[in-house]
C-alpha cells in the first residue's frame, strides 16, 4: 500500500505519522498523481499545530508534482502520463500517491524537473500574485520584502529586480543576507542587528516604500507600517512569528491614510483560467533565467517531522522538497 504523512491532534512535529493509505480509483473530475517531489511550505505549520485548523485525522501539505496515473469520468484537463504541478488543497500532498480535483493540476514544462515543480509553484505562484496583482511593481520602485532569503522572498527579489525595482530585503543572519543579495537584494537588513523600520527609512531618503510584503506577522507588523510612505500599501500575507493581534484600523489613518490587505493564493488563484495564467508567467520568468529556483534542503518525506524542525527554527534557505 502506498503511504503518506497524516496527523490525528495538532501540535508540534513529533505529531506528524508515517501511514498506509488506501488510494482509491479516481472520482469524477479527478485524477491520480503518483507524486516525484512534494512542496514544503510554512503554511504546512499552521495546519499541523492549529493555527488554521482542520478536521482530524488529516493529511498535510498542498504543492507536489509528478506523473498523472489514471483520471476519472469527465476529466479533461489532464491525461494519465502527463507531468502535472499543484499548489492548492485540499491537504495531502506529503503523500507518495494521492487523488486531487483535475481542475488544481497544471501542466509541468519538460524543462522543469519534478524537484523544481513541487519547490517553486506555492511560493513562485505567491511571489507572481504579490508583485503583479496585490501591488503591481513598476520600474523604479523602492520595495521592502521581509524574509528575503526564504522561498517566497528569494523568488520575489528576483523577479522584483528583473522589473525594475530596488528590492530591500529583511533577514536574520550575515548568511542570509549574502542569499538575498545574491538574489536581487540591492539593500539587506538583518533585523536582529537594527531597526528595519529606520534603516528604510534612511534608504530611501526618508520617503518610506510604496508597498511591504510581510510573511513574518507579529513581530514585524507595526515596524512594517511605519516604511511605508503615506498611501502606501502594507501587505501581510503570512504568520511566521505568529498571528498579528487586533489591530485598531485608526492607526492606518494617523500613519499616512495607509491601505492593509491580507491576500491568498486560493483566493487569487480560484478560477482555473486565473491559475493556468499565473503558472505561465512564472514558468516564463524561470524559463528565461531571470528566476532562479534554489532547492536549499531536501528531505525523505517519511522524514517530513525533522523538516518541520528545521524549517520553524529558521535553519532553511529557500525552498525545501520532501522525496517520497
Amino acid at each position: 500500500m502506498p503511504h503518506a504523512i497524516r496527523f490525528h491532534r495538532t501540535g508540534g512535529p513529533d505529531v506528524l505519522q508515517w501511514e498506509s493509505v488506501d488510494v482509491p480509483p479516481p472520482a469524477a473530475g479527478e485524477a491520480r498523481v503518483r507524486h516525484h517531489a512534494v512542496g514544503l511550505n510554512y503554511i504546512d505549520t499552521y495546519h499541523r499545530g492549529g493555527l488554521y485548523p482542520v478536521p482530524l485525522p488529516s493529511g498535510l501539505g498542498q504543492e507536489a508534482a509528478g506523473v498523472v496515473e489514471a483520471v476519472g469520468e469527465g476529466v479533461t484537463e489532464v491525461a494519465p502520463g502527463d507531468r502535472v504541478a499543484y499548489a492548492s488543497g485540499p491537504l495531502g500532498a506529503y503523500a507518495e500517491v494521492r487523488n486531487i480535483a483535475a481542475s488544481h493540476l497544471v501542466p509541468l514544462p519538460s524543462g522543469i524537473s519534478f524537484e523544481h515543480g513541487a519547490a517553486m509553484l506555492m511560493q513562485g505562484l505567491t511571489a507572481q500574485y504579490l508583485l503583479r496583482r496585490t501591488y503591481r511593481v513598476q520600474p523604479g520602485d523602492t520595495i521592502l520584502i521581509h524574509a528575503a532569503a526564504g522561498g517566497v522572498g528569494t523568488i520575489a527579489c528576483q523577479w522584483a529586480k528583473a522589473l525594475g525595482a530596488t528590492v530591500i530585503g529583511t533577514v536574520s543572519s550575515e548568511h542570509k543576507a549574502d542569499i538575498a543579495r545574491a538574489h536581487g537584494c540591492d539593500h539587506t537588513i538583518i533585523y536582529t542587528q537594527e531597526n528595519f523600520a529606520e534603516r528604510v527609512r534612511a534608504i530611501t531618503g526618508g520617503e518610506g516604500v510604496p508597498v511591504v510584503y510581510d510573511s513574518i506577522g507579529k513581530d514585524t507588523f507595526m515596524d512594517s507600517l511605519a516604511c511605508l510612505r503615506p498611501l502606501g500599501l502594507m501587505v501581510s500575507f503570512g504568520n511566521a512569528s505568529g498571528p498579528v493581534p487586533p489591530v485598531d484600523i485608526g492607526v492606518l489613518a494617523r500613519m499616512g491614510s495607509l491601505f492593509l490587505t491580507r491576500p491568498t493564493l486560493f483566493t487569487y488563484a480560484a478560477k482555473r483560467e486565473d491559475l493556468l495564467s499565473m503558472a505561465a508567467e512564472l514558468f516564463e520568468v524561470v524559463a528565461s533565467d531571470e528566476v532562479k529556483i534554489e532547492i536549499g534542503q531536501r528531505y525523505a518525506l517519511r522524514d517530513a517531522a525533522q523538516a518541520h524542525v528545521d524549517l520553524e527554527a529558521r535553519r532553511t534557505t529557500g525552498s525545501t522538497v520532501l522525496l517520497p
